[in-house]
């Protein structure tokens, strides 16, 4: 399996004339009925190998940071940090492996995470937690932009930008009092999935036809702020009494994020939001039959739905993309 970058730079080193590259690419639109845009293409797997090397990628930096944290914990967590970048050398920066890559890259930032939360002060015994935590994750959001640095794993500005949000929600525990987490949280949740949602488009919109390894840093962009959205705008549903306004409230909402889902042709948020989706449309067929048929009743209506959404995927984002300025729909991707 080859991504949209691989073929981009077979075509700069002379292995591939632009001419053919175009054809190939036309070839795929039209054997699939959909335009490479649309297939929202990321690479994570290429071969069983990657599969092997990130198992046996995940057994060395385990016992490595074992063995260093026997003597200090911060000690662990620093030496699978350094294990992990020189692994990443190596199946990273020269042999480009998907799958090892992003193991390594979330193995180096979590490290770097845990070496900071050991040796800050905060993280003893007495001390507040939250301070620690913020601290840590900035801290690892600066390690994950030197491996970004180095590397230009697609998934890094995702898990620098995962980092910076749990050190927000972190400083909520310090600044809230108890009594007040609950919403700070959802809000605090929301907004950072906001930050992180404008930041995903903005990398989305400096490649529309979604040919470079942009597009590959929005979708994991995307990837971290759907749940981050959908979790607080869902949770004003909960305390509803009745399934069936409950119901209409839950697939409203799934509606309007499903509009914005087609005009932005990314799926990730329809998929964070399908169990609360699977959970309203529960609670309304709970009232009929045992308890399989209605786990069953639900499955095959929201499975059915989807089905139908991905097989006329082009249709409908077309007819939400004619409903938008002309300024917007030329600035979204084909």
């Amino acid at each position: 399996m080859y991504s949209e970058d691989d073929i981009d730079e077979a075509v700069k080193a002379g292995a591939l004339a632009p001419e053919a590259a175009v054809s190939l690419r036309a070839f795929v639109e039209r054997r699939n009925a959909s335009t490479v845009v649309d297939q929202e293409h990321f690479r994570l797997v290429t071969s069983f190998n990657d599969i092997f090397v990130s198992a046996a990628a995940i057994l060395v930096l385990a016992g490595a940071g074992w063995i260093a944290a026997s003597l200090h914990e911060a000690l662990g967590g620093a030496a699978a940090a350094l294990v992990a970048w020189g692994l990443a050398e190596q199946f990273t920066r020269r042999r480009r492996m998907a799958l090892p890559s992003i193991v390594l890259l979330l193995a180096f930032t979590g490290c770097v995470f845990w070496t900071a939360w050991e040796l800050l002060p905060g993280a003893g015994p007495g001390a507040q937690p939250g301070q620690a935590a913020a601290v840590a994750g900035v801290v690892a959001a600066f390690a994950a932009w030197l491996h970004w640095r180095r590397f230009r794993v697609p998934a890094t500005v995702a898990a620098g930008a995962a980092a910076l949000v749990a050190a927000a929600l972190s400083l909520v525990f310090v600044w809230v009092p108890d009594r007040h987490v609950l919403d700070a949280i959802l809000a605090t949740m929301f907004l950072s999935g906001a930050a992180v949602f404008a930041v995903a488009m903005r990398w989305d919109l400096s490649d529309r036809e979604r040919a470079t390894r942009r597009s590959d840093v929005a979708f994991w962009l995307h990837l971290l702020a759907a749940p981050l959205i959908v979790h607080p705008v869902f949770s004003m549903t909960g305390e509803s009494a009745e399934p069936f306004a409950a119901a209409a409230v839950v697939t409203l909402l799934y509606a309007l994020l499903g509009a914005v889902a087609l005009a932005v042709d990314r799926r990730a948020v329809l998929a964070a939001a399908l169990i609360y989706l699977l959970a309203a449309i529960h609670d309304v067929v709970s009232e009929f039959g045992a308890l399989s048929l209605r786990m069953a009743t639900t499955i095959l209506i929201v499975g059915s739905a989807l089905l139908l959404l991905s097989a006329f995927w082009r249709t409908a984002r077309g007819a939400v993309i004619r409903a938008l300025p002309a300024d917007l729909r030329d600035r979204l991707p084909p």
